[in-house]
């Protein structure tokens, strides 16, 4: 008897809320568009379609012929299509109620536009927690698709994940495919006989296995140097489709459904929480991360068996390892937790699909594929979530119910933190780091000033410099490998490329938040090039230490901090307070910060004051719709500038409809430079615009006694 075997194909597509149009519409020629055309020009093969709500939006908008045709595809029983989130969170990260709501928008949605409620979620990012099932199966799902890591962290073989497996939590089961690591790494990356070779390998008399090859469709075409291997030349792809369909007779390509309807699932298993394995190891602090990544490929290599159980951090960490992240996350709970205390109506349904929407995985972790170092979209997850508090917050108002001067334990650490909110704005205060302004939110537009990321170490910034040192100090370098010309394809793990040479001399580390507000107290002599490479001596320990609250009410707060400033005599006792109130209108909302510095001390003392405003603007590349403006003079939002004699500063984005002027007293020096990190993405390393640093400083020198008062007046329009 011939040994017989099934493959199930399952093919994710997603683009993150935020991203660019033309993004869309290259990755839909690139990939998208392809794939469908080769599913129909091999009518034998079946397989299964993702795509996140995103994704289905705008080829509804801008591809609706496309629409059309992957209904056709269903109709004909060719394609199953997925549901899940509808855009593409990482449930575990979310309420119940949402996850919920997520998962069932989804269905109706596919159910309204293909006439068919799937049965199968494809789980964003693969990130598991045990108490997932209840959430899916109340949903309305029996099926989803996890990594043969998943697999081998609940002690399954790799020779037992040839079929599924059925797992509960309270009582809610759920079946899981694991998608076969042979296979996953294999298609479209080896030789396509060798695939097949590998599933006939894999093939038994009674037929009772079925390979899962669950991953994403970009890498069909999208990911560098994967189009002409897939589509041009080499026609991998319709290679594939054409050996499975003459292999017919011994290899059955499958839906996960009728897989189900027709073999009853092979054992029981309980996963512990995890994701892919690169996400463990990007979880992961950068040292650990390296040295974690090293054991792992060594292990692999070596064919040792400890790598099966070699695994790095839990998603969740990312709320460590990013303050950033944290930030957004608690924001998001926030709002959720507001939105859902709405009564039913238009209000409602318009705060949850903004709510919906500011909860898509991409800006909650970061790897190589997105994450919250892509400010663009950073800042769109931050639109709707601001849009969502907005909206719940004036039906409260309505009502009588107001905050306007609250302590809340906003990022959840156990320490209150300020909020202070009004028509025209939300800011969240840091009282125990510097007593800096952690959020400052303007609602009409809708948009986060203070959404700046910090310049923090990664793990792949050392292979960043090991390339470039390979190569040639600030040497321009394409892929390092796998251009498809010799029959193989390298992951996309294994591409090593840049967009612009010497990179590795931009990457400059902070030493604290980037919040802004903050106070320094700098060196007499420091530079604005030192301050702007993160290289200035600090005198004092006033930035991220903690303040007192003096005053809390309507619009304002007051804190003060005792503390020192250093100097070649040793050290003097200094005292900082900072009185910050909000108020104006919708449309025009101010923030005035007040810092008065009052030696306490017996000895005088001198160094550089600054106070530091990390705002965007999202001006990367010198986008010319946001800018500085000084002296009626405009200059890109990316610039580095250094003026004295300011009084008044004004930046803005005219896109985005947002000015901001800053009344500045007394008259100061402004020392003005980009926040830009270097990060790893699918396309190679990139220097990425993050915001922008304006530190108003002023020479200091205050005898006994003496005080200091510097004043910012800010007010924004939009």
């Amino acid at each position: 008897m011939t040994a017989r075997i099934s493959l199930a194909l399952a093919i994710h597509n997603h683009q993150p809320v935020g991203n660019f149009g033309w993004v869309f519409a290259e990755v839909y020629d690139q990939a998208y568009r392809p794939m469908l055309e080769a599913i129909e020009r091999h009518p034998g093969v079946r397989l299964s379609l993702h795509y996140s709500g995103p994704l289905l939006e705008w080829l509804r908008a801008e591809r609706p012929d496309f629409i059309e045709r992957i209904r056709a595809a269903v109709d004909r029983g060719q394609v199953e299509l997925l549901g899940g989130g509808y855009y593409e969170p990482v449930l575990a990260s979310l309420p119940e109620r949402d996850r919920v709501g997520q998962l069932r928008r989804m269905s109706d949605e596919l159910e309204r536009t293909f006439g068919r409620r799937p049965s199968g979620a494809w789980l964003a990012e693969r990130v598991w927690e045990p108490d997932v099932p209840t959430s899916l199966a109340v949903a309305g799902y029996r099926w989803t698709i996890l990594d043969d890591a998943h697999f081998r962290a609940a002690a399954i073989p790799e020779e037992a994940l040839w079929g599924p497996y059925t797992t509960e939590d309270q009582g809610r089961i759920l079946t899981i495919f694991g998608t076969e690591q042979g296979l996953r790494y294999r298609i479209p990356f080896r030789e396509v006989d060798e695939v097949i070779g590998y599933l006939r390998a894999h093939a038994t008399e009674d037929g009772d296995r079925v390979g899962m090859m669950g991953d994403d469709g970009e890498k069909f075409g999208a990911w560098p140097t994967t189009w002409e291997h897939c589509w041009g030349s080499r026609r991998w792809v319709d290679r594939f489709f054409e050996a499975l369909e003459t292999n017919r007779s011994w290899l059955t390509t499958v839906t996960p459904s009728d897989w189900l309807a027709h073999h009853p699932p092979i054992g029981r298993v309980y996963v512990p929480t995890g994701s892919y394995a690169e996400m463990g190891a990007w979880a992961l602090p950068p040292a650990e991360s390296r040295d974690f990544a090293d054991v792992l490929h060594r292990a692999q290599d070596e064919k040792r068996p400890e790598a099966r159980w070699l695994r790095g951090a839990f998603w969740r960490n990312f709320q460590v390892k990013y303050r950033e992240v944290n930030d957004l996350h608690k924001q998001m709970l926030r709002a959720s937790e507001k939105v859902a205390a709405l009564p039913d109506g238009p209000p409602k349904a318009a705060a949850l699909d903004h709510l919906y929407q500011g909860q898509s995985n991409d800006c909650y972790w970061h790897g190589l594929f997105g994450g919250i170092y892509l400010s663009h979209m950073r800042l769109a997850t931050f639109e709707h979530l601001i849009a969502a508090e907005d909206i719940a917050d004036s039906v409260a108002r309505s009502a009588g119910v107001t905050e306007t001067g609250v302590l809340r334990d906003l990022d959840m650490d156990g320490i209150d933190e300020v909020l202070l909110a009004t028509d025209g704005q939300v800011v969240g205060v840091k009282l125990d780091e510097g007593a800096a302004i952690g959020s400052w939110d303007l609602r009409a537009p809708r948009h986060a000033m203070t959404a700046v990321l910090r310049r923090r170490p990664e793990a792949y910034h050392e292979t960043l410099r090991e390339h470039e040192r390979r190569a040639g100090s600030g040497a321009l370098a394409g892929a390092s490998s796998g251009d498809g010309t010799n029959g193989e394809l390298s992951s996309i793990h294994d591409l090593v490329a840049t967009k612009e040479a010497g990179l590795s001399g931009r990457l400059h580390y902070d030493h604290y938040e980037r919040r802004s507000g903050l106070v320094h107290f700098l060196a007499p002599d420091a530079t604005p090039e030192a301050f702007a490479a993160a290289r200035a001596l600090e005198l004092g320990d006033f930035v991220d230490r903690p303040f007192a609250l003096a005053d809390l009410g309507p619009g304002r707060v007051s804190a003060v901090r005792d503390g020192r400033v250093e100097q070649e005599d040793g050290p003097r006792s200094v005292r900082v307070e900072k009185r910050l109130s909000i108020g104006g209108g919708r449309l025009d909302p101010t923030l005035d910060l007040e810092v008065s510095v009052a030696n306490i001390d017996n000895r005088p003392f001198e160094a550089r004051l600054g106070i530091e405003w990390a705002t965007t603007m999202l001006g990367g590349g010198a986008n010319p719709a946001a800018y500085h403006e000084l002296n009626g003079s405009r200059t890109a939002h990316d610039s580095t500038l250094v003026a004295s004699g300011v009084t008044v500063l004004g930046s803005g984005n005219t896109y985005l409809g947002v000015e901001v002027e800053s009344a500045v007293e007394p008259v100061a020096d402004a020392w003005i430079a980009p926040i830009e990190t270097v990060s790893n993405s699918e396309s190679g390393f990139e220097r990425v615009y993050q915001g922008s640093c304006v530190l108003l400083t002023w020479p200091l020198r205050l005898g006994p006694g003496e005080r200091t008062t510097d004043h910012v007046a800010q007010r924004a329009v939009g």
